[in-house]
């Protein structure tokens, strides 16, 4: 006669085999992926380059897959209201967020957040970078970033830099400078670029940080003068202008990226899936092209890859935000 009691190993082992039953479904759910309409959530208002990045690549999955890919601009809070909605998201594949590096700031610079980037959160892609300009009034008598240096050093606190607002991409770029080559501009920070473009062009400030996309036009037609990029390499658009690094702040380098995150949990088999999508995208010709005419430039990195960048940029800008004292309510 079976002892109708049951071992204590073979208790232990019911979670296991259950664990083992409901994988196949797992793989199924992932197999059949996308069956319904998917939504990109972008955290800012319509016109943007987050929302020319994540309408462009929408409309790619969704040509793709023959399955509805719908954008839903959720902006506010800096960004920070739709990463919040796509974090309490179901983690099926099926709500995805526009991510930017402005992402990685909030983490690092907002005492309360009502989510943790690195942990309700899961990489997808890095889809392309835009890069950032040090531009300078057309009056201001310096032609490189040593020379400018050497103004700044000259009169501390008075040479200015705009920025597109307190605790944003520009204005943490600013700081990262000012601690690298030991000037202190006077940061003035604006509600968006264009106002703070004007008052450089207007002589009301010296200098400022913005993205290539902004501000090119009034590079090429002379009205500002580019110094330099403050990403890792040169800018496609703007081939003839050094680097930071080069320019002699070796090791300078801050792109503003944009990319593809999903709810923390969502399974793995759609993560590479969405993954391997978006790099093939990224390969063809005509969306390279009308990504560099948006002033970005294609990335496509693994899941790993942007989840290594993110958590460097988060530790970066927090140490940065502690030295200089920026906390965010």
């Amino acid at each position: 006669m079976t002892d109708p009691r049951m071992s204590r190993r073979q208790f232990v082992a019911l979670p296991a085999a259950a664990a083992c039953l409901m994988l196949p479904s797992v793989s199924a759910f992932a197999q059949n992926y996308p069956s319904r309409p998917i939504k990109i959530v972008v955290p800012s208002p319509p016109g943007g380059t987050t929302d020319l990045i994540g309408r462009l690549i929408a409309n790619q999955l969704q040509a793709a897959w023959t399955q509805p890919v719908l954008v839903e601009n959720k902006p506010g809070a800096g960004l920070r209201l739709g990463a919040d909605y796509v974090a309490k998201s179901a983690p099926d594949g099926y709500t995805l967020l526009m991510a930017a590096v402005h992402h990685s700031i909030a983490q690092a610079v907002y005492k309360k957040n009502s989510y943790d980037l690195q942990k309700d959160l899961v990489p997808i892609s890095i889809i392309a970078n835009v890069p950032n300009v040090l531009i300078v009034s057309a009056s201001l008598p310096v032609k490189n970033v040593q020379e400018f240096i050497a103004l700044a050093k000259s009169q501390p606190g008075k040479i200015s830099y705009g920025s597109t607002g307190y605790g944003t991409a520009h204005h943490l770029i600013g700081e990262q400078f000012n601690d690298m080559a030991g000037t202190q501009l006077l940061h003035v920070p604006y509600k968006g670029s264009a106002p703070a473009i004007t008052d450089l062009m207007g002589g009301q400030i010296h200098a400022m940080f913005d993205t290539a996309s902004s501000c090119l036009p009034y590079i090429t037609s002379g009205k500002v003068r580019a110094l330099a990029v403050t990403s890792g390499k040169r800018s496609m658009a703007l081939p003839d202008v050094p680097t930071l690094s080069e320019s002699g702040l070796t090791g300078f380098d801050i792109a503003t990226w944009f990319g593809l995150m999903a709810p923390a949990g969502t399974p793995k088999e759609i993560v590479a899936q969405l993954q391997a999508e978006i790099a093939r995208i990224l390969a063809v010709p005509e969306i390279r092209q009308q990504l560099s005419n948006a002033g970005a430039e294609p990335v496509g990195s693994t899941s790993e890859q942007m989840g290594r960048q993110i958590d460097a940029e988060i530790q970066r800008f927090s140490a940065l935000a502690k030295k200089i004292n920026l906390e965010l309510d």
